[in-house]
């Protein structure tokens, strides 16, 4: 007898062949697979972590009115969008919590509704989907503004920008085309944003979906998505959060309250630090600003041709074969990489490199790539 909900297998097990060849490099493994952090989380937001351990009662499921406010603080400083602490924010137990679960908060098996995701994307989406019971369909936000995809049925349109896996910037004008058509249709986009920051073409933090440009001044039905595990190194810290439509942040908030999805109370703390000190978030994008332009020369000297890979903590690359192959390719000469096809069918030919290693390893990848 089968119990649980008898989900697929965890698709980075599948890598083990390939992590066991690389490891067999006399300088050992270049592990550029997975998207984790690896330098220090700032001291600034360890201290403010101490100073919160005294946390005996039970946390705000909405966050308290200073992790509100720092949340809105945010949103104003790196985006220019003034929203309501009170009503238009919420923590969350990481992003990935919110992603897996927001197809069930809203309710979408009981109203008969699908979750649509990009073709090549992050596999919670649609693992988010299985969760509540609902198809998951692929539709690219280009799609959508054609005209060629309908939205009808699809009660969530996941977007993410800048996109994981292949750092794919959707601009003001596009979001603001899917926001129209999406409440057209009756349909909620969530916008994934985590890597809002790290872009690699301009100053500015990219577009996010609550832009008063893109939204005309009324973020009905739309909700955008961050987590602060890649800006300051959170990722053990489980801290995000979610902003936009009142009602669905009201909602949203009142269904977490049952379930007990609660930030914890020291993270709630350490999380207004993170959001209030500028400083180590510029610091940490200029250590991966300086490790792209170390591997990505040296990916290109591999004869790999890297596509979109504008802003976020990836390259995205292909030479027009098989995933598997490549990435067999490069186990040989020590460096492990993500396979397109963990992303979708429309994937299988690509590869994402990740940033995320320290500048040695990153500079031993880059000299073997570069044949060295």
């Amino acid at each position: 007898m089968n119990y649980g909900l008898d989900l697929p297998d965890y698709p980075w097990d599948t890598l083990a062949p390939y992590r066991a060849r690389a490891a067999e490099h006399p300088d050992g493994v270049c592990d550029l697979s997975i998207g984790t952090p690896v330098d220090p989380t700032p001291e600034v937001i360890r201290e403010a972590l101490a100073a919160g351990a005294d946390s005996h009662g039970y946390p705000q499921t909405a966050g308290t009115p200073e992790l509100r406010a720092a949340i809105a603080g945010w949103y104003s400083h790196w985006h220019g969008i003034e929203l309501d602490p009170e009503t238009s924010v919420m923590p969350t137990i990481g992003s990935k919590e919110l992603v897996a679960w927001l197809p069930t908060l809203l309710g979408l098996r009981q109203r008969g509704l699908r979750v649509a995701c990009p073709a090549a994307s992050y596999p919670t989406y649609e693992m988010g989907a299985t969760l509540a019971g609902v198809e998951c369909v692929r539709i690219d936000a280009a799609d959508v503004v054609s005209g060629d995809a309908s939205l009808e049925g699809v009660g969530l349109l996941w977007l993410n920008t800048p996109g994981n896996p292949n750092g794919e910037v959707l601009d003001r004008t596009v979001l603001a085309a899917v926001a129209e058509r999406a409440r057209a249709a009756g349909t909620i986009v969530a916008s994934d944003e985590c890597y809002a920051l790290l872009n690699w073409n301009g100053a500015e933090a990219t577009p996010s979906i609550l832009d008063p440009a893109v939204t005309g001044g009324d973020p009905t039905g739309l909700l955008s998505v961050y987590s602060m595990s890649k800006q300051s190194n959170l990722a053990g810290y489980r801290a995000a959060f979610t902003a936009g439509d009142p009602v669905l942040v009201g909602d949203l908030t009142n269904s977490r309250k049952h379930a007990g999805m609660i930030v914890p109370g020291p993270v709630q703390t350490a999380m207004i630090a993170g959001l209030t000190d500028t400083a180590h978030v510029e610091e940490q994008k200029e250590r991966y600003r300086a490790r792209r332009a170390e591997l990505l020369p040296a990916v290109e000297a591999f004869g790999l041709r890297v596509d979109h890979s504008d802003a976020g903590l990836y390259l995205w690359c292909t030479r027009g074969e098989d995933c598997w192959d490549t990435l067999g390719a490069l186990a040989e000469r020590g460096i492990v990489a993500g396979p397109g096809a963990f992303y979708g069918d429309a994937a299988r030919q690509h590869v994402r490199i990740a940033l995320t290693a320290s500048d040695e390893r990153i500079a031993a990848a880059a000299a073997r790539l570069r044949g060295a």
